[in-house]
């Protein structure tokens, strides 16, 4: 019969490309969903095959059907000639029902053939939709596999190359670039600076600064005035004397007090004092 060709047409459809899918799949995804959709085109086919099965099994039945009602009416016909006293004609009625009597055995026999078939069609049918439905969650089973793979393949690959150390000694070699860069540009406006302006007027101007006092300058004149440090000698001294009377006295009176270890109450005796008297003696 027509569908059970085609429901043999669909098993080796799928017994092939699953073989096909194990032994030379290139991309498993894409060849499950056109063997899918392969099989969904011919369970299409197998219910139409079905369908005009049940048909022709329905159609028999119906001749079967009407084959045993003109028998019965035969029948019939054959017992109002009998009550007509019409023998002969009743015999010709009774031939009549012989014929589609045989006829609807015919029929009948081909009705229980064609419904035996129809049950089966009908549970292969059934079983072959739940192969495709069970084909469909393979399907996404083998993809959630493949990606899986595809992603351990990905991580395997990023750890391959973290192992390998070209690509930190490059960045380690730019950092030394970088740095060199630096360099020569500090380089650049260092000299830039010193190239700028007059030259012999900035080393004077840095002398000057330099010799205008420091920290060292500050602490020195600190402790001087603090009397812990002897009186300067030469050239200091002869300035100290060309200073005014008033100085003169108050660096006596410092001298006095760093010697002496004096009190304030002292020092400030001493400064009402004439300190020349006190030279004198």
């Amino acid at each position: 019969m027509k569908a059970m060709g085609i429901f043999s047409r669909l098993g080796t459809l799928i017994k092939s490309n699953i073989n096909d899918l194990i032994t030379k799949a290139e991309d498993p995804e894409k060849m499950l969903s056109q063997v899918l959709l392969e099989m969904q085109q011919q369970l299409v086919e197998a219910k139409k095959a079905v369908a005009i099965a049940i048909a022709d099994e329905k159609k028999l039945q119906k001749q079967y059907t009407s084959e045993t009602d003109k028998a019965k009416e035969w029948e019939r016909k054959a017992m109002v000639a009998v009550r007509a006293g019409d023998d002969n004609l009743a015999r010709q009625a009774l031939g009549r029902k012989q014929e589609h009597e045989t006829i609807a055995a015919q029929f009948q026999q081909q009705w229980i053939a064609q419904k035996q078939a129809v049950e089966k069609l009908k549970d292969a049918l059934r079983l072959l939709n739940n192969k495709i439905e069970e084909a469909k969650r393979k399907k996404n089973i083998l993809i959630a596999r493949k990606k899986r793979a595809e992603a351990q393949q990905q991580i395997a690959n990023t750890m391959q190359g973290l192992g390998d150390t070209s690509a930190f000694d490059t960045f380690d070699r730019m950092a030394e670039r970088i740095q060199l860069m630096e360099a020569e540009a500090e380089a650049g406006a260092e000299l830039a600076g010193e190239l700028s302006g007059d030259t012999l007027e900035s080393k004077f101007l840095q002398l000057e600064q330099g010799g205008a006092g420091g920290e060292d300058d500050a602490l020195s004149e600190l402790k001087a005035k603090m009397g812990l440090l002897e009186a300067p000698k030469g050239g200091d001294a002869k300035q100290l004397g060309a200073g005014s009377g008033k100085d003169d006295k108050d660096a006596k009176i410092s001298d006095a007090a760093g010697s002496g270890g004096l009190t304030p109450e002292d020092l400030k005796e001493l400064e009402d004092l004439d300190l020349s008297e006190l030279d004198k003696k």
